[in-house]
């Protein structure tokens, strides 16, 4: 039964102080015996600043940093970053490392929507990732990706009984509401765990951003395989554990049938399982 801690905070312009910011939550969440810490997307950086020079590989300083930082307090730890895509934009990635891994998620489904365009400057990823850490075979998504539920379903087909998905979720009118409806209702669909770890609302801390640019909403929260809500937080920064059984995910989807009874399906353009 894997301890997560979603370490919901508001990422700055300055990487390498956001950096620190995870270094701090990071030992923490260890201290309180979570082998599983999670942070928001965009925690590299925050949206609504110029990301291409940012951007860095995998293998490059930040994320060679939270690596290590992992690899100190013996967690792993998902954060998102920016990684270069090759075509002047950048790739919107969820870094994964620790516990014998260090890899990336690329985001499938960029946030064309509610007046923004992600892709303007970001390329779309096309593969989905599991990985395996404790025993338990976990699936990542980000943020936009929740509203597309054929994703979830094929990271539970792959395998996973938790799904993280780090996200920085656009504010506006009914957009919690949405927020909390699709967490619930992709774990419904897929009979998996959906931890779901947002950026804090910038406003509860009165800092200001770009009005235009998604950063954060807050309200992270953990869903069950029947949809239930398990643990919640607030708007403001705050670090929130959850303790999840992979048999429950079992149970939910042996009692729902919602991938057994499944007559049709959609489909992505490739996959990728990866565990080990």
């Amino acid at each position: 039964m894997p301890r997560i801690a979603l370490c919901q905070l508001t990422s700055g312009d300055d990487a390498e102080a956001n950096l620190e910011s995870v270094r701090a939550a990071v030992a923490s969440a260890a201290a309180d015996g979570a082998r599983v810490v999670v942070f928001p997307e965009a925690t590299m950086v925050r949206f609504g600043r110029p990301l291409a020079p940012v951007a860095e590989p995998l293998e490059g300083p930040w994320a060679s940093a939270v690596a290590e930082v992992a690899r100190e307090h013996d967690v792993l730890v998902v954060a998102g970053m920016f990684t270069p895509s090759g075509d002047g934009r950048v790739r919107n990635t969820l870094l994964v490392t620790g516990l014998g891994q260090h890899l990336g998620y690329h985001k499938i489904h960029l946030y064309d929507a509610f007046g923004f365009a992600e892709s303007d400057t970001v390329a779309p990823g096309s593969e989905l990732v599991t990985f395996e850490a404790d025993g338990t075979v976990f699936g990542v998504a980000t943020c936009y990706d929740l509203r597309f539920p054929e994703l979830f379903r094929r990271l539970a087909d792959d395998g996973a009984d938790v799904l993280l998905v780090p996200a920085s979720w656009g504010a506006g009118e009914g957009k919690r509401e949405q927020w909390e409806l699709l967490v619930r209702a992709r774990a419904l669909d897929s009979g998996c765990w959906v931890v779901a770890c947002d950026q804090a609302d910038p406003a509860a801390t009165g800092l200001q951003v770009n009005p235009k640019a998604p950063t954060g909403i807050g309200h992270s929260l953990v869903a069950d395989g029947f949809g239930r809500v398990t643990a919640a937080l607030g708007a403001a920064p705050e670090t929130l554990l959850a303790d999840v059984e992979a048999a429950a995910a079992v149970h939910a989807r042996d009692t729902t049938g919602a991938l057994a009874n499944r007559r049709l399906s959609g489909g992505l353009v490739g996959t990728a399982g990866r565990f080990g």
